[in-house]
């Protein structure tokens, strides 16, 4: 069974034909939305999808169980889903811009 622990080991995975059709696959059943913001009411379709050229990078294909601890399953169709960029960099915490500062502080001496 093939490891995914090294980055170059996970970009060779990522370039793989198999790999490549797999992405598509899951793209074409979840229709090219996102689907975390299905679940939060929202929709984020892929501008590929709706006007036929594509700008940007706008989908993700995610692994629900990282490939990383869970080589098995990288090419299970199941484990995978289509997130918008911004939920796929909320679901690996790589959010960008944003502090988690109070507004104020109520702290009382």
């Amino acid at each position: 069974m093939p490891e995914y622990k090294t980055e170059a080991q996970k970009k060779k995975f990522y370039r793989t034909s198999d790999w490549n059709n797999l992405r598509q696959q899951a793209l074409d059943r979840d229709n090219y939305e996102c689907q975390q913001c299905k679940r939060d009411g929202r929709v984020h379709v892929d501008s590929k999808k709706v006007e036929g050229e594509r700008k940007s990078v706008e989908l993700n294909v995610h692994h629900k169980y990282e490939i990383e601890h869970y080589p098995m399953l990288a090419l299970v169709l199941d484990n995978l889903e289509t997130l918008c960029l911004q939920c796929h960099n909320k679901m690996h915490d790589r959010v960008f811009g944003q502090t988690n500062k109070k507004k104020w502080d109520d702290e009382k001496w």
